[in-house]
């Protein structure tokens, strides 16, 4: 069939094989069998590994990823609080006053002082 796929005489006799060159050739295609089953299950299960370790990096940086966010989650309150205490102050500020603040500062300073013996 090959020959007539190819284009060459068809009408050539064709020789059996001795019993020797058969069982040769035999042991030859199974021999290669053999190995080449080996190989691709040797690259199967490197694929496999390969995608194992490659699915656990990347939980590991979907988690890392999370955590950042909880992170930036957290400062970002405490951003807020701040703001908060310092709008507050202000407030305190402007309803007291910057002076009277400075003198309440200085005298408690200066009783301070005061109180020291020499």
């Amino acid at each position: 069939m090959q020959r007539r796929i190819y284009g060459h005489a068809t009408d050539v006799a064709i020789r059996p094989l001795n019993e020797e060159k058969a069982v040769q050739a035999a042991a030859d295609l199974l021999g290669e069998l053999f190995v080449f089953s080996v190989a691709g299950a040797a690259i199967i299960f490197e694929v496999q590994r390969s995608s194992r370790s490659e699915a656990r990096k990347e939980e590991q940086r979907k988690q890392e990823l999370e955590a950042m966010k909880q992170k930036d989650e957290d400062v970002a309150r405490e951003v807020e609080l701040i703001k908060q205490k310092i709008e507050e102050l202000e407030q305190l500020a402007r309803g007291r006053g910057l002076a009277d603040l400075f003198n309440s500062r200085h005298a408690h300073g200066a009783e301070g002082v005061k109180a020291k013996p020499s």
